[in-house]
């Protein structure tokens, strides 16, 4: 009898994932568990193994395609056996690729998001964002029924599907205000006109032209293809900008006393096999910053802020040219500097060697990004939804200082805080930084 191929769950709170390439094609033969396909979680691929020896009688999941956990993907068996009927992909979206012609030929609406709206849309899956791209769909305006309220793709067909909603009217905190206060200076004042002689306002405000169309390819010219990572990558961070209203503010630390303590205890801490790098130094100010702040380790909610009480801090880490990932440390409140510097050391490692596990990159609350390491002194990250904010750090460089009316050398380092300011204001992000900026100045 046949053996079903089916997608795992690969982490406690992993619920689907994407096909990205299968290693065995139909027709071949395979041994128990030798690996038969890969499998991406949150930018994490993973090898499956066959669960029997056989020949890979039939796929039913191809490649970039994503499916929930538990959904049959192949079948393996012996030549000639027959399968059963009616057994296959069982999500949603299981078939998404493949159903692409079925969308609608009427005209997509074209309605924008109410004004000042902004919620968080979670994730949405590559072929998801490209359908709503090339139909015109604002996904704001479509209510998702997938796991968690995520929007698939029948829920844009669905929608696409659905008659225009007849013209309500709008909510009060929605509608612009009346009166010349309200109106935009471009309406009120012909350009050199004093304000006597303002014009009447048109009744429309015509709307920005289209994004230019993408170049055409030139003699010469190479095109890569984007793989699941970038692909991952690139809706999350248009999510993130979609989703938060980000602004940056920047200090700089004087790392003496830092440079001075890792100097000093670099030995020590190798001998018990780890390497004390400044990212150590930077994610325990972080921490002590966010016991002092608490809002800052906080999302953001349809019925308010949610302050979390566990404090695990994701880590951005490069992966070359392929992109980055942001591994977490959780619970990065109860780990002493060599604690944090161990931690650190493992999480770099695996996932430079793509060997995380799917949880080890869920469950952030606060993240860091130290892109100093290649020489940018500061930078405005993207915030890493759906957290409150990304503290940057800049690279470490000897400058002059003055230091009690007086010139000194010292190592000094620029620090970036990008945040969400539907939760913070100014005075409290200014707060929380001047909090990490001081824990580094102070450091005994």
């Amino acid at each position: 009898m046949p053996t079903k191929v089916i997608m795992p769950q690969l982490g406690e709170s992993v619920v689907e994932g994407t096909v990205t390439q299968w290693l065995r094609q139909e027709g071949e033969t395979i041994q128990e568990f030798e690996s038969l396909l890969e499998v991406n979680t949150d930018k994490v691929d993973s090898e499956i193994p066959s669960p029997a020896g056989g020949t890979l009688l039939k796929i039913l999941v191809p490649a970039g395609t994503t499916v929930r956990a538990g959904t049959i993907l192949a079948w393996i068996g012996q030549p000639g056996e027959v399968l059963p009927e009616g057994e296959g992909p069982q999500s949603a979206h299981a078939a998404e690729p493949a159903a692409e012609a079925a969308a609608p030929a009427a005209p997509p609406p074209t309605l924008a998001p109410a004004a000042g709206r902004d919620r968080d849309l979670g994730f949405i899956s590559p072929v998801v964002a490209r359908l709503a791209r090339e139909q015109g769909v604002d996904l704001t305006l479509v209510k998702g029924t997938g796991e968690g309220g995520r929007i698939t793709k029948k829920d844009v067909l669905a929608f696409l599907a659905a008659p225009p909603p007849a013209q309500a009217e709008p909510l009060a905190w929605e509608t612009p205000g009346e009166g010349d206060l309200f109106r935009p200076t471009e309406l009120m004042f012909a350009a050199g006109a004093p304000p006597s002689a303002a014009p009447t306002p048109p009744k429309a405000v015509p709307t920005p032209p289209p994004a230019p169309p993408a170049p055409a390819a030139q003699p010469g010219d190479r095109l890569v293809p984007l793989d699941t990572l970038r692909k991952s990558i690139a809706a999350h961070m248009v999510m993130s900008k979609h989703t938060s209203p980000h602004v940056t503010t920047v200090m700089e630390a004087n790392l003496q006393r830092v440079t001075a303590h890792r100097e000093a205890h670099k030995a020590a801490f190798a001998r018990d096999g780890v390497n004390l790098t400044y990212t150590a130094y930077w994610i325990s100010a972080l921490v002590a910053a966010l016991k002092a702040v608490p809002l800052v380790n906080s999302s953001w909610t349809e019925e308010g802020i949610l302050i979390h009480s566990a404090i695990n801090i994701g880590m951005a880490t490069s992966l070359g040219t392929d992109g980055l990932i942001v591994p977490v440390i959780k619970h990065a409140d109860g780990l002493s500097l060599l604690g944090l510097a161990r931690s650190i050391n493992d999480l770099a490692e695996r996932a430079r060697a793509r060997r995380l596990q799917p949880d080890e990159v869920k469950g952030g609350t606060c993240t860091i990004t130290n892109h100093g390491t290649s020489g940018s002194l500061f930078a405005t990250p993207i915030i890493n939804q759906p957290q409150c904010a990304i503290l940057g750090v800049g690279a470490i460089q000897k400058r002059p200082v003055v230091i009690e009316d007086a010139i000194a050398i010292r190592p000094m380092v620029y620090l970036s805080l990008t945040f969400d300011h539907r939760i913070l204001d100014g005075a409290a992000a200014d707060q929380f930084l001047s909090t990490v900026v001081h824990t580094l100045q102070d450091w005994s």
